[in-house]
């Protein structure tokens, strides 16, 4: 490691509002308010619109109890569509106007730590993603200065040794004038976050700006070089993030990403930079930041406790730390036109849950932060989202629950039971018109943003043949559809699973993730999914006995078959839901390819004992 250049970074008090006198403030984006009324108001007109013609059609002989909570539980979690659906249009909009988020000139140049924090990792692809960088940013001549640190939290002595051996193999492939660095904690307290505090009381002085990646992370010399440039250009930036596309997996369940990222993710990352503006936030990772900023304001505390005492770690650190900056007086800025920024998704179904429940856990601490003193309101709008895209899943699960025993009228389960109870209401027909126009126009609201996504895609710059021409790419697009729709419920269960080990106090393993996807039995997965199974059977009993609607049977059919799914998710696919990192893989992702590798076929030779 280099000479020590330590930085202060105090702990942030929650209960007091804290402004950074450094902070040099910014000139606020011209229509800020407006493109946030274009997105918040349809969502309430458009969800206030559901929920009436909802009321209406409940309340033929009155509304029963079971009836009024249906009604508030479709209004609760329909606004998270509706707004889902309203930032997609924002963002189809910008597309259309061709107000992409360009980079800026820089004012001058900018020392920059890449910093990589590890915890036992797949050490070839780790150091072969570090050594693709660094190498394409001496070729790319930039006037920025870069540092590479890899920080290792690893325990697993094994994996300690590989690095080690793998930094040294490093050394020798880099050219001298490259600076990179190897530091590993014997003790990971605080994990990603005590890792990072570290770095930044010990170094970060050195440095004016850190760029902050994950292990899976890559980026191009050139979406390095433009947020160096973006964050040199605007001094009032304390942190701005890219919008990393997931690329590298061969999976199903990854092609599904994969595709949806490239084809309907981008016109959301639109629409939600244009609605955040300065209020943007952070999802750890691809990523730079303004080092001393950072330092000053984002210390995380431990969680408040109404008794005092010492309270467990901020798990999902970044939202917060995003947070604390934007109170502080310092932007935080979104800036997805950046190209050449990536990151590798989970590779099956099952990978993608137990990552859902180390985030469920931090996304529903977020709830206890909402009263933090002096957060504006758009960051308490960030931290509360995160919660509820969580607490959505057990929400429709409940209503899942109560349409199947209300939603057949005269034939429903609760009828069957209760006969000859006269406080039971009069349930309307499912079959009838008001009903089915409800049911298609909440299924084209979930539709709405694949649809724009594909007609982005169509009108954009990117030609259909980078995603493998237009039969391919319509026949992707369908299978994307369908999939994703056999694949909901399921990850609704899981989800509803993760809220209640949460809930419960189960603690979740903060195991690497299996990027390349675990091996798992059959035996394994039918466990796995026993939740989702045995509610698909009852759902289908129910719907063959004629007591549940007809409705549900796709659900039925999702959940019952979640076992087979699950299997099918990790098998390798090669033909369908390309996209045009695929077709055509950009010059740093053959690059790291290559790299891992060297660093792959340096792991065959004898590693020396400690």
């Amino acid at each position: 490691m280099p000479p020590p250049a330590p930085l202060a970074h105090p702990v942030q008090d929650l209960r007091r509002a804290h402004r950074d006198p450094g902070a040099p403030g910014w000139k606020r984006e011209r229509g800020i308010w407006w493109r946030r009324a274009a997105a918040f108001l349809p969502a309430v007109a458009t969800t206030g619109g559901l929920a009436w013609a909802f009321a209406d059609w409940l309340s033929d002989g009155g509304m029963w109890w079971l009836e009024r909570v249906l009604l508030a539980l479709v209004t609760a979690t329909f606004f998270w569509v509706a707004l889902s659906v309203a930032t997609a249009t924002l963002g189809l909009g910008c597309h259309l106007l061709r107000r992409r988020g360009g980079t800026r000139g820089a004012v001058g140049p900018l020392d920059v730590a890449l910093v990589v924090p590890v915890y036992n990792e797949q050490t070839a692809d780790v150091f072969g993603n570090a050594c693709a960088m660094i190498m394409a940013l001496r070729d790319a001549g930039t006037a920025h200065r870069f540092d590479l640190y890899i920080l290792s939290d690893t325990q697993d002595s094994a994996i300690a040794r590989a690095e080690r051996q793998a930094f040294t193999t490093l050394r020798n492939a880099l050219p001298p004038e490259l600076r990179v660095w190897y530091r590993r904690r014997a003790d990971n307290s605080g994990r990603k976050v005590g890792n990072l505090r570290q770095w930044v009381e010990t170094w970060g002085a050195a440095h004016d700006a850190m760029l902050v990646l994950d292990a899976d992370s890559l980026m191009s010399a050139r979406a390095i070089t433009a947020l160096a440039d973006e964050m040199a250009a605007d001094p009032g930036a304390g942190l701005i993030q890219s919008a990393p596309l997931v690329i590298g997996s061969e999976t199903l369940f990854g092609r599904m990403q994969q595709f949806a990222g490239g084809v309907y993710g981008t016109l959301l990352s639109a629409g939600l930079a244009g609605w955040s503006g300065a209020e943007s936030n952070y999802w750890g990772h691809n990523a730079i930041l303004r080092t001393r900023a950072f330092a000053d304001c984002a210390g995380l505390p431990r969680m408040p406790t109404l008794t005092g005492r010492r309270g467990a770690l901020i798990l999902s650190h970044d939202f917060v730390e995003a947070a604390l900056l934007r109170r502080a007086g310092w932007a935080v800025r979104f800036v997805p036109g950046i190209e050449g920024s990536y990151e590798e998704p989970p590779a099956t179904l099952i990978d993608y849950a137990l990552r859902d429940r180390r985030w469920c856990h931090g996304n529903l601490q977020h709830l206890r932060l909402l009263g933090a003193k002096g957060l504006h309101i758009v960051s308490r709008f960030h931290l509360l989202h995160g919660a509820i895209s969580y607490l959505l899943s057990p929400a429709w699960f409940i209503l899942l629950v109560i349409w199947s025993l209300l939603g057949n009228g005269p034939d429903s389960v609760i009828t069957y039971f209760s006969a000859d109870n006269p406080l039971y209401p009069v349930w309307p027909e499912m079959s009838g018109v008001q009903s089915g126009m409800i049911l298609l126009f909440m299924y084209a609201m979930l539709l709405a943003p694949k649809a724009m996504g594909a007609l982005a895609v169509l009108l954009g710059e990117v030609p259909v043949a980078r995603f493998g021409g237009a039969g391919r790419f319509a026949a992707s697009l369908l299978a994307e559809i369908v999939l994703s729709i056999l694949f909901a419920p399921v990850m609704m269960v899981q989800q509803v699973v993760a809220v209640l080990r949460t809930v419960a106090g189960i603690r979740p393993i903060w195991s690497p993730q299996a990027r390349k996807g675990g091996d798992y039995s059959a035996a394994t997965v039918l466990k796995f999914h026993a939740p989702e199974t045995v509610s698909g059977l009852l759902l289908a009993v129910g719907i063959a006995s004629g007591l549940v609607s007809f409705w549900l049977a796709p659900i039925a059919l999702s959940l019952g078959l979640a076992a087979p799914l699950s299997m099918l998710s990790g098998r390798r696919l090669r033909w369908l839901m390309a996209t045009p990192e695929l077709v055509s893989p950009p010059g740093i992702l053959r690059r790291a390819r290559e790299s891992r590798a060297m660093f792959r076929a340096a792991q065959t030779t004898p590693i020396a004992a400690e």
